[in-house]
């Protein structure tokens, strides 16, 4: 083995874990943004970021299975961090001047400008449904003795899903509308998610096992 595959072989648990941390920090960015947009699932009224979100609670899955607790709790304080940043740059692009030649500044407003309550909501759902996910995750594990991935990869996340869509439906927007409803639907479609994010969980860690070459 050269001394280039060597060092690869070597950085390859370290470079896993990157890359799931970057598609957990990624998705949960991103879906603070495409919230924006409210899209049909069926009868259901979602926003469009739900998916993007739902990939962050697999990604913790595999963090916490893999490299255990404390690491898919580091992972979330990053996220919490990472989206804080998001939202003040988001700030700050909206009180910036525009540029006398562009025209786009009402939709540019209209897509990116959130109320404090929903920022309020958003930051107070996420860490107590991603760390909610963890511990049950963790203790799922412990209490099955490491077997039937598939039970504690979707228990954990649909309970933490339902205290996700509560609590941030609950800040955001009570008082407002009917707040129920709105939760029950999301709810719905995060279940459905978490159903088949499952072969993936057990994909991924399946090739995280596999011994190095």
């Amino acid at each position: 083995m050269s001394e280039t595959e060597r060092g690869w072989a070597e950085a390859r648990p370290d470079l896993a874990f990157t890359l799931l941390a970057g598609i957990f920090i990624g998705g949960l960015v991103i879906a603070a943004v495409l919230a924006s947009k409210l899209v049909a699932v069926g009868a259901l009224v979602v926003p469009a970021g739900v998916l993007a979100y739902a990939l962050t609670f697999a990604c913790t899955d595999i963090i916490a299975e893999r490299y255990g607790r404390a690491r898919a709790h580091q992972v979330v304080l990053s996220g919490l961090v990472a989206l804080i940043v998001c939202f003040a740059l988001i700030q700050l692009a909206l009180a910036w001047p525009a540029a006398a030649i562009w025209q786009n500044g009402p939709a540019f407003e209209s897509v990116l400008s959130s109320s404090a309550r929903i920022i309020i909501a958003s930051l107070v759902a996420y860490i107590v449904s991603q760390n909610a996910d963890i511990y049950l995750f963790s203790r799922l594990r412990r209490a099955t003795g490491g077997r039937h991935l598939w039970l504690r990869n979707n228990v954990s996340t649909m309970l933490a899903q339902l205290l996700d869509s509560a609590i941030f439906v609950t800040i955001a927007f009570a008082g407002l509308f009917p707040v129920l409803p709105v939760i029950f639907g999301q709810w719905v479609v995060k279940l459905a998610i978490a159903a088949l994010d499952t072969p993936v969980v057990y994909l991924v860690v399946a090739l995280l096992r596999r011994p190095r070459a």
